[in-house]
């Protein structure tokens, strides 16, 4: 389960799909992400270190918290 969702984040990454302009226009930013690393990113690293259901559950709520009126920054998986 935990190399299926590894698999299904990356492809999430390398689909250009996902970064288009409309979903920056939505973000009302150039930036999609505020954080670093990357929501994408943060869960991937989460999932790895923690496996699929706590590390899914930390990158929901790093996404949850990725909104135009945050103030971001650096925000590593501990």
């Amino acid at each position: 389960m935990k190399k299926t969702i590894l698999r299904l984040i990356r492809f999430y990454q390398r689909t250009a799909f996902f970064h288009l302009l409309i979903f920056r226009q939505l973000a009302i930013s150039d930036k999609i992400c505020r954080f670093v690393p990357t929501c994408s990113e943060y869960m991937y690293q989460a999932v790895d270190k923690y496996g699929s259901l706590k590390g899914l559950w930390l990158g929901l709520k790093r996404i949850i918290r990725c909104h135009p009126f945050s103030k971001g920054g650096l925000d590593l998986v501990r």
